[in-house]
């Protein structure tokens, strides 16, 4: 193998190691079976809910078990492609080699990410709130910039989104929306874009074309299943109800079926309209408040994540995690980790993998320090 092909031989061999071991491979093939024997029983589907919660337990295992065949047959392919090609001197051969070699480096780099979402609740959907800071039109059309990326970067991941809250602005984007976003592991993956993002550019809706900075704020909480106990005392929660509003309101607008829940210890508000059941948005509601609770516990037990919370006090200056400059030049970068790029149009098209993947291994890497 040439030296730059054995270089990425020798990582992704090294890759696939952790991988194996993080995995546990020997106990994840014994609990594969033993999940492959239980969905072979004739009631296994008698109890919906279990079932699911196991076949998702199934998927990542065979996912994950696939990933490491898939790069271990990759190196070993590579390496007698590569004796052929240079007994052939085919440098054609070794040129498409390497190509097809960084693509599985690329695949081993982010599979040993996804194997440290190992956080209580990583694998779990997610919440993401958005809320527009003081500015009006400006930050408004910010937060509705943002919500088309976070939607874009959902489903480039296959992953699915649903909005359950959206109020519009006045002129133009919205005041705040929230999105669930369903999919493997999406709250590990999103947990770190929680905080405030701040937009400079030439202003659209400014008729002498200045330059404008806009905020707008993310909250990014686990949606969380019955056997994680949150105690929310009712006494605590006041219950407005109101008429829906914003797109999709003149359907479901002709009732006060919009609810929203306000947990007056802490001053969480959550609010649902996405159903014209005023029962199923209240059931919403609880679900997001429940979600909201248990993550601001999870803030208070990881001293890492606390600036996160005190980001979210105060949409402006000095508090965001993120800068998107458009003018006078082009350039994305994140505050905490130092990664930057140029590709602005890339990233509010929804490509943020670099982003999230550098917050990750930061946050992994400070939690093996401590």
């Amino acid at each position: 193998m040439t030296p730059e092909l054995q270089a990425m031989a020798d990582k992704i061999k090294h890759s696939v190691e952790l991988l194996r071991r993080r995995l546990d491979w020997d106990v994840a093939t014994k609990r594969l079976d033993e999940l492959n024997a239980l969905s072979e029983q004739p009631d296994f589907w008698n109890d919906a809910e279990n079932a699911q919660k196991l076949m998702r337990e199934r998927t990542k295992i065979v996912t994950a078990i696939e990933d490491i065949e898939a790069l271990e047959r990759e190196v070993t392919d590579a390496e007698e492609i590569s004796e052929m090609a240079e007994l052939d001197g085919d440098t054609s051969m070794l040129d498409d080699l390497v190509v097809s070699m960084r693509a599985a480096l690329e695949r081993a780099e982010r599979a040993e990410l996804s194997a440290l979402l190992s956080g209580e609740v990583d694998g779990n959907d997610c919440f993401v709130e958005i809320n527009a800071g003081a500015g009006g039109t400006e930050s408004q059309d910010w937060a509705n910039m943002l919500r088309r990326m976070y939607v874009r970067w959902a489903n480039a991941h296959g992953m699915k989104v649903e909005e359950l809250d959206s109020h519009d602005g006045e002129e133009a984007g919205i005041k705040s929306a929230t999105l669930k976003i369903s999919g493997e592991n999406a709250y590990g993956w999103l947990k770190s874009e929680s905080g405030v993002h701040r937009l400079v550019r030439i202003s659209p809706f400014d008729s002498n074309a200045k330059r404008h900075t806009s905020f707008s704020s993310i909250a990014v909480s686990p949606v969380i299943d019955d056997t994680i106990e949150v105690d929310i005392e009712d006494k605590d929660v006041r219950t407005d109800t109101y008429r829906a509003s914003g797109s999709g309101g003149q359907h479901i607008n002709k009732t006060d079926s919009a609810i929203r829940l306000t947990h007056e210890p802490t001053g969480i508000v959550v609010q649902c309209q996405s159903d014209r059941s005023q029962h199923k948005n209240r059931a919403s509601a609880w679900t997001m408040l429940r979600a909201r609770i248990y993550e601001l516990e999870l803030r208070k037990r990881q001293e890492a994540a606390q600036a996160n919370a005190d980001a979210k006090t105060d949409i402006g200056w000095g508090h965001q995690i993120r800068s998107y400059v458009l003018q006078p030049y082009q350039m994305i970068k994140d505050l905490r980790t130092g990664v930057e790029t140029s590709d602005t149009k890339g990233v509010l098209d929804g490509d943020l993998d670099k982003f999230l993947a550098a917050s990750l291994a930061a946050a992994v890497g400070a939690e093996n320090e401590s």
